[in-house]
């Protein structure tokens, strides 16, 4: 029962939640990356170098059966084993905007920390009655001396 406990508390604290929150998220913007490399970038790319598919860029390294169509999905249907590197091409891509796309947001994130005000230290707290009474005792004491 203990442990039922301890592992219900530790699965509610804020830092797990955010965490969860955070692979959520991130898994949606991963997406969205994809989406722009896969259909915005690399097709412009491709186009640029010469109307390459990098996604059928591929060496294979086996004959294939006969009859098969020369395509990376058909090999890989088929079980030939193919070096895939414009799929490797569209990931390292995908990577390196999803990278730089974090980084400017924490980036952004400390710009904005760094602008906030610090907060002003807090006001000392008042003087005990006791502490008041002896100082006007003493001060007292100093006149009378």
């Amino acid at each position: 029962m203990g442990m039922m406990k301890e592992f219900r508390e530790f699965a509610v604290k804020g830092n797990v939640i955010d965490l969860a929150v955070g692979v959520i998220i991130g898994g949606a913007f991963g997406k969205i990356v994809g989406s722009v490399v896969e259909d915005l970038i690399m097709p412009l790319v491709g186009r640029l170098v010469g109307k390459l598919d990098f996604s059928n860029l591929f060496i294979v390294l086996s004959d294939p059966p006969p009859g098969t169509a020369l395509t990376l999905a058909e090999l890989k249907k088929v079980g030939v084993p193919v070096f895939a590197y414009g799929n490797f091409i569209t990931v390292a891509l995908n990577f390196a905007i999803l990278a730089f796309a974090i980084f400017l947001m924490v980036k952004q994130i400390n710009r904005i920390k760094r602008a906030e005000p610090a907060p002003a230290p807090a006001a000392p707290p008042p003087t005990p009655e006791d502490v008041l009474l002896l100082r006007e005792i003493r001060d007292s004491l100093k006149q009378r001396g």
